[in-house]
């Protein structure tokens, strides 16, 4: 039997039983090094390591112990102290070897207990790149290793630049003047008046046209149709008095002018591109006699982008991806039939080319920028669903367990997948509160961003907190939320985007391309309401291609208000008891008895009898125009509630406004005062000033809305005016957005008769032509 102990045998790693002979403990961490709250503390912080790509790091610690390779180098020298003994001296047995090394290490480990409560040595208590670099010295000095092996070995993977500091909400800030240089503005408004335009028309046409918009504009006059509200007719004449006999309806210009125009009009009714045959048919209608050649000219200037999109095969399930993309159209040779072996193959290549070739495919144009924007937002959806670890940890199952109904549903699905989908009505919201406390109480980064400033309060007042809650505007420009890390990416890790249906394809692209990688997104509202404002309609493409969870909140909205509004959504409309004269219907003749009785219930009906005050009653009306719209509404109220002569503008102070400073995004609020800056607002996002040149193109008056302004927002009371010209404007998305703005009474100022339940029940929503649903077949396959 050998003398020597078994302890100055070089343990061969991975053997527990050799730990347990040197002393070393495996199963447990030290616990007052810095590793071991490193591993306590986990979340996020533990994955911005170095080489913590999912698989624990190895250069430098053992992700399980919390020891380094400092550690154990010192165990090692200590197990070499056990040196076998001297010659001519008693020779020990193995039990007493082993017991000798035992008390070694039982004094090694209380001398590193008493090194810990003193001044820290030069070389101790090392983790990381600092623990490796005392190794690697250590080597090198012993003679262990040469230097150029040491540093030969690969270097540690990078840590992630340290994120900028974290950017606290700011207010908003005046809008911007974005009014071209003087001299653009003159030379466009001398060109209009050559071709009989209102020289009103100047500052428009020389924002949309930029710099050089005179010599533009004389080059082709139909870059009229450029400026928002111009019409084919009117730039027709600008380019008829200008051109004269050069004029002609086959125009290239002029074809190129009207395709681009329809494509911009298609865009504000939502569609983020146009099939071919419908865009043909809208430009015959605009007297553009070859639309194919319109067409063709439009593309090979850049105008627009042409598509084509596999249509699913017939008798496949709705969602499901096609087999194989549609190919694009080729002319190609006939297979011919080849001697030998190789004919039936060549056979049945062709016949496989042939059936791609006939597969039905839907030819689409659209504008470059909304085209992008839907491709920028598929990639970056696939991305998120892609990157997460589909392994739920322990701690989110512990609070999926704790939870129940649907919430506990909600916290599943968001523990093992980067990106959810959830439906429900105003009540539903706790369901999403809950999920953002679990995770918070976690150690993520968590953040719910709302579509308007009265939204995020009413999910802050759910949180009992203001800072995790934004706007999405807000979260957009930097203004609100977390910030940004240095590599462009918003510093979070959870993000639930609250009223999602109101989220257009530019938004929702902007807000998918800001999240990092491991981010999980969480989409939460009521597919019931009015879509965006903007083209696509992100949020029911979605939950059409079923490429991610989908939980549906099982929390009914309470009370009359809901229980008509619910109704409301399944196509019914029910007659509900309202005890406490929560649901009025006022029944009218025309529209000027609408108007007359819209007035009495804001400024004393609804006070008086509930208590509400005039300034927390909305009215909302289907349009903007007609003998009951909101500028016949708003001048009767302004002449009730706050009576003036209109000196800034056609405002007063006083004046309750909705402020729009951007294309479909309504901000309420009240006129302050004006001065040479412009007109001063107090907006629900701060203090505003508006410009004296954008009030009329920005400011309205806003004591009555359309259903459009007023989604995402709620009040206490809310009157809906249904004038007998409204009649062609309802459905049942507008009529469910328009009933569900109020919190605690709703009064129905009715005078469309019976098509009020035929509009609930048989008119739905108006279809848009998207290409987000084929994008996403094509990227992930559908969740099962």
């Amino acid at each position: 039997m050998s003398t020597e102990p078994e302890t100055t045998e070089s343990a061969e790693p991975g053997k527990p039983e050799d730990a347990v002979r040197s002393g070393t403990p495996t199963d447990a961490p030290d616990a007052g090094t810095p590793d071991a709250d490193a591993a306590d503390a986990g979340g996020a912080d533990a994955e911005d390591a170095p080489g913590t790509d999912g698989s624990p790091d190895t250069t430098g610690t053992t992700g399980t112990t919390g020891t380094t390779d400092a550690d154990t180098s010192e165990t090692s020298e200590a197990a070499d102290t056990t040196e076998p003994p001297a010659e001519g001296s008693p020779q020990l047995s193995e039990a007493e070897a082993e017991l000798l090394a035992q008390k070694l290490e039982r004094e090694r480990i209380e001398q590193r207990k008493a090194e810990k409560k003193g001044p820290i040595a030069s070389g101790t208590k090392l983790s990381g790149q600092a623990a490796d670099l005392l190794a690697a010295v250590r080597a090198v000095e012993s003679g262990e290793k040469p230097v150029a092996a040491v540093f030969a070995e690969p270097r540690p993977a990078p840590r992630r630049p340290a994120p900028e500091p974290v950017r606290r909400p700011q207010p908003v800030p005046a809008a911007p003047s974005d009014a071209p240089a003087p001299h653009t503005v003159d030379g466009v408004r001398r060109v209009l008046t050559e071709g009989s335009a209102p020289e009103g028309l100047a500052p428009q046409v020389a924002a949309a046209l930029g710099e050089g918009a005179e010599d533009l504009l004389r080059e082709d006059p139909w870059q009229l149709l450029r400026v928002t509200g111009v019409r084919p007719e009117q730039a027709d004449g600008f380019a008829r008095a200008l051109l004269g006999a050069e004029c002609r309806p086959d125009d290239e210009r002029r074809a190129r002018a009207v395709t681009v125009w329809l494509l911009e009009q298609a865009a504000l009714a939502g569609h983020t591109a146009l099939e071919l045959s419908a865009l043909a048919t809208a430009l015959a209608r605009q007297g553009v006699p070859d639309a194919d050649a319109a067409v063709q000219a439009t593309l090979a200037e850049g105008e627009a982008l042409v598509f084509q999109d596999a249509l699913d095969e017939p008798g496949a399930r709705p969602g499901t991806a096609p087999s194989a993309p549609a190919p694009a159209p080729a002319a190609s040779p006939a297979p011919s039939a080849a001697a030998g072996d190789g004919a039936d193959e060549t056979d049945a290549e062709g016949e496989q080319d042939e059936a791609e070739e006939e597969r039905p495919v839907r030819v689409l144009v659209g504008l470059e920028r909304y085209a992008l924007a839907e491709e920028s937002l598929a990639d970056g959806l696939a991305r998120i669903v892609n990157s997460l670890s589909k392994e739920p940890s322990p701690e989110w199952e512990a609070a999926a367990a704790a939870a129940s109904g649907s919430t506990a549903e909600l916290i599943r699905a968001v523990a093992g997948h980067g990106l959810v989908l959830h439906t429900g009505g105003e009540a539903s919201r706790a369901e999403p509160a809950a999920l953002l406390t679990v995770a918070r109480g976690l150690g993520l980064r968590a953040v719910a961003a709302c579509h308007t400033p009265d939204g995020r309060r009413r999910f802050a007042a759910l949180l009992g907190a203001e800072d995790p809650v934004v706007t999405v505007p807000g979260l957009l420009a930097g203004t609100e939320g977390p910030g940004r890390d240095a590599e462009g990416a918003l510093d979070l890790d959870v993000l639930v985007v609250l009223d999602a249906p109101q989220l257009d394809v530019e938004g929702a692209a902007m807000i998918v391309e800001s999240l990092p990688d491991g981010a999980r997104l969480v989409l939460s509202g009521d597919p019931a309401v009015l879509w965006s404002a903007g083209p696509g309609r992100v949020f029911a493409d979605l939950l059409a291609a079923r490429t991610c969870p989908q939980v549906a909140s099982r929390t009914p909205d309470p009370g009359p208000l809901g229980e008509l509004v619910s109704g409301v959504g399944i196509g019914e409309l029910n007659q509900v008891d309202a005890p406490g004269k929560e649901i009025v219907i006022v029944p009218v003749r025309d529209a000027g008895e609408a108007v007359h009785r819209t007035v009495q219930l804001v400024a004393d009906s609804v006070p008086r009898a509930l208590g509400v005050p005039q300034e927390d009653t909305v009215v909302i009306t289907p349009g903007h125009g007609g003998a009951a719209g909101t500028r016949v509404l708003n001048a009767a109220l302004k002449e009730r509630l706050n009576p003036g002569p209109g000196r800034f503008g056609g405002f007063d102070p006083g004046d309750r406004i909705a402020y729009s400073p951007a294309p479909g995004r309504t901000v309420p609020g009240q006129v302050v005062g004006a001065d040479a800056e412009g007109l001063h607002l107090s907006c629900a996002d701060g203090a505003v000033v508006v410009p004296k040149e954008r009030v009329e193109q920005a400011v309205r008056h806003g004591w009555a809305l359309t259903a459009h302004q007023a989604v995402g927002s709620r009040w206490p009371a809310a009157v809906v005016v249904l004038p007998g010209d409204a009649a062609q404007a309802l459905s049942r998305p507008w009529v469910y957005t328009a009933f569900g703005r109020g919190e605690r009474h709703l009064s129905v100022v009715h005078g469309v008769e019976q098509a009020l339940p035929r509009a609930v029940a048989e008119v739905t929503a108006k279809p848009r032509t998207t290409r987000l649903p084929a994008l996403l077949r094509s990227q992930v396959p559908a969740a099962q």
